[in-house]
């Protein structure tokens, strides 16, 4: 189960949006807060790098794809758990697409606003019935 692994790389993701002074500090202290064994941090790294990777690639997908919304004016909340299903969805093939959308709406509820889930499943519904492009 990779949901441990999900929630932590949230955790730096969201993070990283607000510039972390020692990052390597503050990922070692959320994976040790959640009791993360190798395989989890391994995947939690995976899904970090792949979205600091890819940041501005995510940056315009979330243009397109979240009507009305640039992606400067989404929370940080959402755009961090956005990025990281849509860096799942992309880039991690042994991970089904509706898995990556659960576990994204998922966090949505416990950690964003009221509304975010249904915002959340929405955009990566439109991203994913358009191709991931």
């Amino acid at each position: 189960m990779r949901n441990k692994a999900r929630e932590c790389a949230f955790k730096i993701i969201f993070a990283s949006l607000f510039g972390t002074e020692n990052a390597g500090a503050f990922r070692r202290s959320v994976y040790k807060a959640f009791s993360l064994d190798g395989e989890d941090a391994a995947y939690a790294d995976k899904l970090v790098e792949l979205v600091s990777e890819h940041s501005a690639e995510f940056a315009g997908l979330l243009d397109k794809y979240s009507i009305g919304f640039s992606e400067k004016r989404i929370f940080p909340a959402d755009k961090s758990l956005l990025m990281m299903a849509m860096a799942e969805m992309k880039y991690v093939d042994d991970v089904p697409d509706i898995v990556a959308i659960d576990e994204a709406v998922g966090l949505a509820k416990k950690y964003s606003t009221e509304r975010s889930a249904g915002f959340v499943n929405g955009v990566l519904a439109a991203f994913l019935n358009g191709g991931k492009q």
